[in-house]
């Protein structure tokens, strides 16, 4: 049977980036889908822009009371009429055939729940570009994001993600999490012995965060999350996820060791790793500039997602708080 899909977009103001999204959604080759837009009480109308796509697209508009993303996408879900339901982050754009691609490795390859990868449009600008590299980059997240070969199982994400409803469903969706909700389905799924694919050619361009400072504030959350994870799900941690944390620390023991002791081996092996961020980076960019800006968009994810996941460690592990007590902003 042709699979049935779903977009489900949950989203908090973000007018322009609604309207990008639907309007790539309306030139797609496989016009058979519908699209539900959760308005998770925004400040601004986003109403209008909804309805300039009424005539090229299956649409449904719902606003509800602010929630998050994770129970906005449940709130769309429980209104879907399809068997798959297609998340994407709000700030992301399509490419034309991302619908006939899902449908067409739905046919040939079963699966429960499934993912893609993110990459950069060459309408970004360059500190989109530098975040998107590290943020995809081997010398980063191991490239699990954006490159098949990467993982052995992979862990679909909300900006890209798509399920199986009825599975979804039994699972009760999205859990109570603000924040990792989505790896927390993921993990879940697998608790429940479903199974998830990779399919690589179901990118999205994702413009993730506009400055520096965003994009900092985002990965440290993202870091603040992971112990979380952890707790909730032992059985697959991973001693990669203190990669950053150790990268954090490394740094500061290696000032010490160079201003104390006078030793600069520490500082001279992050020497070298920023110089290779940068030719990696201006490799696969193929622009200098980029590759600068990639040098500090990474060190930002590194520290900030590193310091994150350290101050949560602590709390949860050393002070013995729950996860709600450490981080309160982080549920429902």
């Amino acid at each position: 049977m042709n699979p049935t899909i779903s977009i489900i977009i949950a989203i908090f103001n973000r007018k322009d980036e609604l309207f990008e999204l639907l309007n790539s959604l309306s030139h797609q080759t496989d016009k058979d889908f519908e699209v539900i837009i959760v308005d998770d009480g925004s400040k601004i109308a986003l109403l209008p822009t909804v309805e300039l796509f009424e005539e090229q697209l299956d649409i449904q508009f719902f606003r509800k009371e602010n929630s998050g993303p994770g129970l906005s996408r449940n709130y769309g879900a429980k209104r879907a009429k399809n068997d798959w339901l297609v998340f994407v982050d709000s700030d992301v754009i399509v490419e034309t055939d991302y619908i006939e691609n899902i449908k067409k490795n739905l046919t040939k390859n079963p699966c429960d729940a499934f993912g893609g990868a993110d990459k950069a449009h060459r309408g970004f600008n360059l500190m989109q570009k530098a975040i998107s590299y590290s943020m995809t980059s081997v010398f980063t997240t191991g490239g699990i994001r954006g490159n098949k070969k990467a993982v052995t199982k992979f862990q679909p994400r909300s900006f890209n993600m798509g399920v199986n409803k009825e599975k979804f469903l039994q699972v009760g969706g999205f859990s109570e999490m603000r924040i990792g909700e989505d790896p927390d389905l993921s993990m879940t799924f697998w608790e429940n012995g479903y199974t998830t694919l990779f399919f690589d050619n179901i990118g999205v361009y994702h413009k993730r965060r506009t400055d520096f400072g965003k994009f900092s504030k985002q990965v440290y959350q993202f870091g603040c999350a992971r112990p979380i994870l952890n707790q909730r799900h032992p059985k697959y941690v991973k001693p990669t996820f203190w990669f950053p944390s150790i990268f954090l620390m490394g740094y500061f023991v290696g000032i010490i060791h160079y201003f104390v002791w006078g030793n600069g081996l520490i500082l001279a092996l992050y020497g070298l790793y920023t110089f290779l961020v940068f030719i990696h980076a201006w490799i696969v960019t193929r622009n200098i500039s980029i590759g600068s800006m990639a040098v500090i968009s990474t060190y930002i994810q590194m520290f900030s997602y590193g310091y994150g996941f350290l101050k949560s460690w602590f709390k949860l592990n050393i002070l013995k708080q729950t996860p709600r007590e450490a981080f309160p902003k982080h549920f429902h």
